[in-house]
Formats: C-alpha cells, structure tokens, sequence
C-alpha cells in the first residue's frame, strides 16, 4: 500500500513506515522479569499510599502500566529529549546541513521523513542515536567532521532502528523496569550510610522485602522461561542488542550506503585504538579487547564483526 503527501507528492511505502522485527519483539520478552519486579514494587507503593492518604490502589498501577503511551506523545518526548538526554535543537545552520541528507536517505527508503525530529548532542564522540518513538539525535562532532555521505550513512542506520521498533521497545524496557532499579539503587545509598540499630532493623525489613519482591518476579519469570534460561537473561539481553546494530547497519547497506557507512566504522575504529594506546602503557604486548564476559555483556557488536557482516553489500 502506497500513500502521497506533502506539496511534491512524494509516493511513501506504508509497509516501510514503522513495523516491529524480531529483535524488537526479543527485547520486550527479555525485559519481562524486569517488568514483574517494578509491577510489583508500583504495587507494593499502592497499597502504602491508599492505606497513608487513602489514594484508592489501582490509581498509581494502571497510571504506571499507561504511562508507556507516553514514548510517542511528540510534548513528552521534547521534555525527555532536553531535560534527560541534555539535547538542544538544531541551529539553523545545522538544519541546513541535516535536511537535504534526511531527505535523501528517507527518499531513498520511502520514509516520510517529516514523522521523526533532529536533535543536537554536545559531544565529542562520532555517534548518532535513534531514541524513543521519534528522535533522531546526533553528535556535534559528527555533525562538523562526516562528509554528506557518511552522514546520510549513519543516518540510514538510525533510521533503521525506528523502523524496526528497535528504539521504542528499548525505552519501554527502560522506562518498566525503572521502579525495580530504583528500590535497588535506593537501597544501596541506604547501606552506605551511618548505621545504627534502628537504621540496622529498617535495612534488614526493606531487605527481606527486596528479597521477596525478586522471588516472586524471578519464580513468576522461571515459570515463563524456565530457571536456566533465566541464569543467562543478561547475556541473552546483550546479544539481542547486539543482532538490532546489525539489523540496522543491514538497512543501511539495503539502501546503498554500505560504502560510506564502512568509512565511517573504519574510522571509529582507528579511534577506538588510538585511544587505547593513549589510556594502555606501552608493553610491546599485544592489547586485550576485553574479556570474553564483557564481550558477550556488550549491546554493541565490535567493528570488525560490523564490517564483517558489511562485506555482502560492498
């Protein structure tokens, strides 16, 4: 099915628009045990509140459960883009150089291109990133040092990521599994804090209820997934992660901007080992990369299997 919009009639693709892959439906179904902790906890506050001020108890849930819409409310996602990301709008000279670049790549994907929104990252890194339902952010120093190829490239990518599903499935796995990561962060400023008899006895009821609170998540999730599997979730999590960089630079490469995009990895590359050699002391030994745990805990494939899975459209 095809569409027509905007004063040229640019013909868009509707199937090309937004649909949800593999890779997205996986990091939603790993993010389960993560999402019964925080449903819990959201629960547990519930009943504190309605039995404290007499807030009725599913109020706090079903807002909570709700609240996930909010990854494609445009007004949300500014406040989410300038407040928590720290990301300011293009300047105007900025906009210049991006738009005839997304035009471009969005043409060439059959995209409307006008459904997503640019966003400026003060950093000295060579990245871009695709983020909740619509941002599509990107680095000054990418900005100012990739050619108008190697940006489409690295734009292509990121687009991929939207239309995939990959960028607003991360945020709702992010966004539902807050509650949990906070009542653990919570408790570990509290274990740090002068310790008294009272203060032992708060920890020791507050711990016994994290435990219990993860018990049931963690029973409910092994029911699911079965005890084994849920041993090796994170590594799980992490390959994922990894198959959605994939995926994306593949949607790159399908548009023809496999070339441009293997400059720009090469170039990441080149500075990735420069500045090993400026952080390593010089042994004359050959450098680790890490080890295998922390390989296999990335959410990023390292250049070279990049470039590897590259290789096809070049």
């Amino acid at each position: 099915m095809i569409y027509e919009h905007g004063p040229g009639r640019r013909v868009y693709c509707t199937a090309h628009q937004r649909r949800t892959d593999i890779t997205a439906l996986g990091q939603l179904a790993l993010a389960l045990p993560a999402f019964l902790t925080s449903t819990l906890v959201v629960l547990l506050v519930s009943t504190i509140l309605d039995g404290c001020v007499g807030l009725p108890f599913w109020i706090p849930a079903v807002l909570w459960l709700a609240s996930g819409a909010l990854v494609f409310h445009r007004p949300t996602e500014d406040l989410l883009a300038r407040y928590l990301l720290g990301l300011r709008r293009p300047m105007p000279q900025e906009a210049a150089r991006l738009e005839p670049v997304w035009r471009e790549v969005t043409a060439i994907a059959g995209v409307d291109g006008a459904l997503y929104q640019f966003w400026i990252e003060e950093s000295e890194g060579l990245n871009a990133y695709a983020s909740a339902g619509h941002i599509v952010r990107v680095t000054r120093f990418a900005l100012e040092r990739l050619s108008s190829g190697q940006l489409a490239a690295v734009l292509a990518h990121e687009l991929g990521h939207h239309t995939g599903g990959h960028a607003w499935s991360s945020l709702l796995r992010q966004w539902y599994g807050l509650p949990g990561r906070a009542l653990w962060r919570s408790l570990r400023v509290a274990a740090r804090s002068v310790v008294t008899p009272a203060r032992c006895a708060v920890y020791l009821a507050i711990g016994i209820l994290l435990l219990a609170i993860g018990g049931l998540a963690s029973t409910a999730a092994g029911v699911l997934y079965g005890f084994p599997l849920l041993l090796v979730l994170p590594y799980l999590s992490a390959a994922v992660g990894r198959r959605a960089e994939l995926r994306a630079d593949q949607h790159a490469a399908a548009l023809g901007f496999a070339p441009k995009l293997a400059e720009v990895l090469e170039t990441v590359h080149a500075n990735e080992i420069r500045a090993r050699q400026l952080t390593l002391p010089v042994t004359g030994e050959r450098m680790q990369h890490g080890s295998t745990p922390a390989r296999l805990l990335s959410t990023h494939p390292d250049v070279p299997t990049r470039l590897h899975h590259l290789r096809h459209y070049l």
